[in-house]
């Protein structure tokens, strides 16, 4: 199976100049589901640019936006057939919300779902009471509005739903959406939103043969759903036309499970300039970049006219049966301009902060990832598993003795230290949030808490497989007043559940 993927990646990237031909596994075998997709997505359907909000500003100068979560959406992926779809503002996934440092926002959520949701910002340091964690809840038909200062460097950051034991169906149905925070000090990126500033969110999907989204996987079996088709902002078989030299591409895996290591078919070189938290130091130069769900990259790539050239992504080592990072898949493809218009030099300093060892002495915590556990517990909503002291810098030693996992804490961002003893390649050394953990990897974290305290509204920590997150494979830490670690409980009342009705 894999020397037959490998084969026809091979045919598809040929020249620059070659088209591509299919948006799905070369190699995958028949595993019984009715998708129609194999093989048929011709890479010629323009990719759709999610719209970018604009938001009111209120009089007491806060940018509010509203947000409505909706189901009923008719979105068409495969020619001529209607897939019923969840959105937000629209049928499927949501606008972009663009943001600046130091802004005062106020988001108004409204769920017009039938069911309760959440909706969380992933990457975002907000307060826990504003997180959108499982705790807060938000019935049908009610409003929730979370406000709070943006105070974080330029990065990008998503939005998606994180109700306990349902966050893999609702994510899977279209509920998510790109965050960018700009910071005055810019560096010098493409920044045109659409045209040389594009996110990339990228999906699989299973589709029955009606056209409709396969769901019978999503809360089943070892990873959820594993789909042969997919979707790049919405669109299976996308093109983008590039009309400047350089394109900032903003990639995030948005896939429930699966892993992509995500590059181009010529083999060409690309820069890396930032990671899940925000920018690096300076651009590092790669031709692959691994992303397991949650995870983002910012990277630029520069382009010549008139050529064309698949996005792809390659597994890197033997097939697991059901592993979710060895398939083999073409995204997308790009078609250059015969004209491109100038794009100014990759700046050689991104202004991304250096990393900061932990001091000496620094506590400690030891996490062990199990099949749907975490250190032999799994999630309890009223359980407060750690207490940390506002603006600790701490050390996180996470080891996976199962298959593969990831680990996403909130609120913070860490540094990589050491992947099974050895630094992370340099391109996933800026600040990060989400971390891919290989079967047997061990991880050690250096891991900076903010100065938000709140002694009975918990963060998360969990795997971002979004089936191992729904089994349970989560944990809950609070923020607190230094010193007062001790006279915290670590059982929370059941009115910590923030109903939203």
């Amino acid at each position: 199976m894999k020397r037959r993927s490998i084969l026809l990646l091979a045919a598809l990237s040929g020249a620059a100049t070659t088209g591509v031909a299919c948006a799905c596994s070369g190699g995958s075998e028949d595993d019984g589901s009715d998708s129609p997709s194999g093989g048929t997505a011709a890479f010629d359907k323009p990719l759709r640019i999610p719209p970018l909000f604009m938001p009111k500003v209120d009089a007491d100068g806060v940018k509010q936006f509203t947000l409505t979560m909706q189901s009923g959406g008719r979105s068409e992926f495969l020619p001529g057939k209607t897939t019923e779809t969840w959105g937000i503002n629209g049928a499927y996934l949501g606008p972009t919300l663009r943001v600046s440092r130091a802004d005062r926002v106020r988001m108004r959520v409204t769920n017009r779902l039938g069911e309760t949701s959440t909706l969380h910002w992933h990457g975002m340091r907000v307060p826990a009471k504003m997180d959108g964690g499982p705790h807060q809840m938000i019935e049908p038909g009610a409003t929730w509005s979370p406000e709070w200062t943006v105070d974080q460097p330029a990065m990008t950051g998503w939005y998606h739903p994180h109700l306990h034991e349902k966050t893999a169906m609702h994510v899977y149905r279209g509920l998510a959406g790109l965050i960018i925070v700009d910071d005055p000090e810019d560096p010098g990126l493409p920044r045109e939103y659409g045209v040389d500033d594009i996110p990339l969110i990228i999906q699989d999907k299973k589709f029955q043969r009606d056209g409709q989204l396969n769901v019978s996987d999503v809360e089943g079996g070892t990873w959820g759903v594993l789909g042969d088709s997919i979707l790049v902002n919405g669109t299976l078989g996308a093109q983008f036309k590039v009309t400047t030299q350089a394109v900032h591409l903003r990639v995030l895996n948005a896939s429930n499970a699966r892993v992509y290591r995500v590059g181009f078919a010529d083999n060409r070189t690309f820069h890396v300039v930032g990671t899940d938290g925000g920018l690096l130091e300076r651009p590092v130069e790669v031709d692959r970049v691994k992303l397991s769900p949650g995870e983002r990259a910012q990277i630029v790539v520069r382009f010549a006219p008139g050529e064309q050239v698949a996005l792809n992504s390659i597994g890197e080592t033997a097939r697991e049966a059901g592993d979710p990072e060895e398939d083999n898949y073409q995204l997308m493809k790009f078609v250059a301009a015969p004209h491109l218009a100038s794009s100014a030099a990759l700046p050689t300093a991104l202004g991304g902060a250096p990393a900061t060892p932990p001091p000496a002495g620094a506590r400690v915590r030891t996490f062990t990832l199990s099949g749907s556990e975490i250190n032999d517990k799994e999630m309890d909503m009223t359980r407060i598993d750690e207490v940390v002291p506002a603006g600790a810098h701490e050390i996180w030693e996470v080891n996976n003795t199962s298959y593969a996992h990831n680990f996403h804490i909130h609120e913070v961002h860490f540094r990589i230290l050491e992947m099974n003893g050895a630094p992370p390649p340099p391109y996933q050394q800026g600040p990060k949030d989400t971390v891919f953990m290989a079967k047997g990897a061990e991880a050690r974290l250096a891991v900076s808490f903010g100065t938000h305290v709140d002694p009975v509204s918990p963060y998360m920590y969990h795997c971002h497989i979004l089936r191992h997150e729904d089994k349970g494979m989560m944990g809950q830490f609070v923020v607190v007043e230094p010193g007062t670690e001790d006279q915290v409980p670590r059982t929370l009342a059941a009115g910590a559940k923030h109903h939203h009705g």
